[in-house]
Order: structure tokens, then C-alpha cells, then sequence
């Protein structure tokens, strides 16, 4: 583990590689899981404000449920995007070639809107979690994201590199910017 201010960093972030193979995966994530996606104070309300940029990309059942709410309690209570009973996020979508989707992540890519999707969905394999004062990020190794590593090895990109842009989007450059340090500093002393 390496501390950087008050964020507590696994070294997975260094030492395991990624890289996002969605012509492998086809966006499962999207569907496959306990519960939704965690979302930080303020995210729902924010989904709920972009609600008319990304609406028509939704199925009839996903707007059904965004009509009640934008976000649900999970069994460990926290705050996450509503399934579907599919157990599907209510803000995916899926493309003809059964391929999910993010209809939030898509109406951004448009320049419907200028919020992206939440930033846990942004950040994914990264998982952050509160320890008192401290948050610690995590490398989640899912098996659905098998191909993901394959491709980030043979590609030599290490997870924290993979998720650069979402990293700056929640830290700052700066945060980003010591990643990067300490990366090369863990890599001289070998310890990744």
C-alpha cells in the first residue's frame, strides 16, 4: 500500500495491467453484479437533471423505474443506481448487437450533457472505499473482465494508467500526477 494525502493506494494499481476489451466483453459490466453502481452524494440528482438528454436510448422497463427513482439503497446500505429485474442496470441500454451500454455515458458522447456517468462506472476496476479519514483505492478483479487484463498485458498498461482520465476527473491532475511518480519510484526499487 502507498499513501498519497488522505488516499490509501494498493499497489495492484501498479503492479496488475488493464485495458477495457469491450469486443470481448460487450459491456456486461453493465448488467452483471450484486447491486447498482455506487453513487456519490449528488451523482442522483445530477442523473435525474441530464434525465431528458439521455431518455430515448432507454427500454420501456428502465424508464418505468427512472419514473420512481434515480437511485436505490443497496443491502449494505449504500446509495447505488436502480436494477432492473434483470438485474441490469436501469441505465444501460442495449445496441442491436446485444451489446450494453450506458445511455448516460452515450447522450455525453453526443454532447447531450456534461455529466458523463457516475464516477464509480468511470473509475471501474478501481473501487473506493472510506476508512475514517482516509479513502482507499482498490483493484476489483472481476472474472467477467478476464480479457480486459489479457489486453492490458500484452499492452503493458497498468490499471492506474488505463483509468488516467477518470482518475484527474475525481483527484486532479496533481493526485494523477504523483501516481505517476510513485509508479516509476515502486519500478526502480522493484517492487512491482
Amino acid at each position: 500500500m502507498l499513501q498519497i494525502d488522505d488516499k490509501i493506494i494498493s499497489f495492484d494499481l501498479f503492479s496488475e495491467a488493464f485495458v477495457c476489451d469491450y469486443q470481448a466483453c460487450k459491456g456486461i459490466c453493465c448488467i452483471e453484479g450484486d447491486s447498482g453502481a455506487p453513487l456519490e452524494p449528488g451523482e442522483a440528482d445530477e442523473l435525474a437533471q441530464a434525465y431528458p438528454c439521455y431518455e430515448d436510448f432507454l427500454s420501456d422497463e428502465s424508464k418505468a423505474v427512472l419514473q420512481v427513482r434515480f437511485s436505490e439503497t443497496d443491502s449494505d446500505g449504500d446509495l447505488v443506481t436502480p436494477l432492473l429485474q434483470n438485474a441490469a442496470c436501469a441505465y444501460s441500454f442495449t445496441d442491436e448487437q446485444g451489446n450494453y451500454h450506458c445511455a448516460v455515458e452515450k447522450a455525453h458522447e453526443l454532447g447531450r450533457t456534461p455529466f458523463r456517468k457516475p464516477i464509480s462506472c468511470h473509475l471501474y476496476p478501481i473501487r473506493v472505499s472510506k476508512t475514517g479519514p482516509y479513502e482507499s483505492l482498490n483493484y476489483h478483479k472481476w472474472n467477467v473482465c478476464a480479457p480486459a487484463r489479457l489486453l492490458g498485458k500484452s499492452a503493458h498498461i497498468p490499471v492506474f494508467c488505463f483509468l488516467k482520465t477518470p482518475l484527474i476527473r475525481k483527484y486532479g491532475e496533481e493526485f494523477y500526477n504523483e501516481l505517476e511518480i510513485a509508479y516509476k519510484e515502486l519500478k526502480d526499487q522493484k517492487l512491482i
